[in-house]
């Protein structure tokens, strides 16, 4: 059997984020998924050194570099359409789901069971510190357009902020207080 799954994640390269806004520095899926997947690695990092958690930080950067594959097949909805209604909210779930499936099918038999759950991630806490990456990833893109003096991203940025604060997770915080000012300086700034 012959699979395409590989060709088609190379794809996520051609699939632009924030369509609807107007970026200074254009992002792709497969950059957005790099970035989440470091991220989703130190908030298990953060977890468990700091916070007594025992999660696999390898395990959760995994299932952060596939959390948006489906999008390979149904492209990037922006956020404010994706999530503003209930109905619109519910039924792209379930296109994301027929996309994953549709994906895992291209696996031989034999790589389905290793890819599935990172396809669909099943573990709630590697769901959780994957989400929060996604978030973290989004309110930083949002920081280094307001940097380079794109208001565009002003209320995105507030929105985004608002809801890392709501999960109520240590990690962020820790991230967000260590680690977020830094985003905002310039390269020499960073000495």
């Amino acid at each position: 059997m012959k699979s395409h799954f590989f060709a088609y994640i190379s794809r996520m390269r051609f699939i632009q984020r924030w369509a609807l806004m107007r970026n200074t520095a254009p992002e792709n899926v497969q950059e957005h998924s790099h970035q989440v997947a470091v991220l989703a690695h130190a908030l298990a990092v953060i977890r468990n050194e700091k916070f007594g958690g025992k999660t696999d930080p390898g395990a959760v950067a995994v299932a952060a570099l596939y959390h948006d594959a489906s999008e390979i097949l149904t492209g990037d909805m922006p956020t404010p359409i994706k999530y503003d209604n209930p109905a619109i909210r519910s039924a792209y779930k379930d296109v994301e789901a027929v996309a994953e499936r549709k994906l895992l099918e291209m696996l031989p038999e034999e790589l389905q069971g290793v890819y599935a759950p990172l396809l669909t991630v099943r573990d709630a806490e590697t769901a959780q510190l994957v989400k929060a990456a996604d978030k973290l990833s989004a309110y930083i893109k949002c920081v280094e357009e307001l940097k380079a003096g794109n208001t565009e991203f002003r209320e995105a940025a507030a929105q985004t902020r608002r809801a890392l604060e709501s999960y109520g997770l240590p990690e962020v915080a820790y991230f967000l207080e260590t680690f977020l000012d830094s985003f905002s300086l310039t390269l020499d700034e960073l000495k």
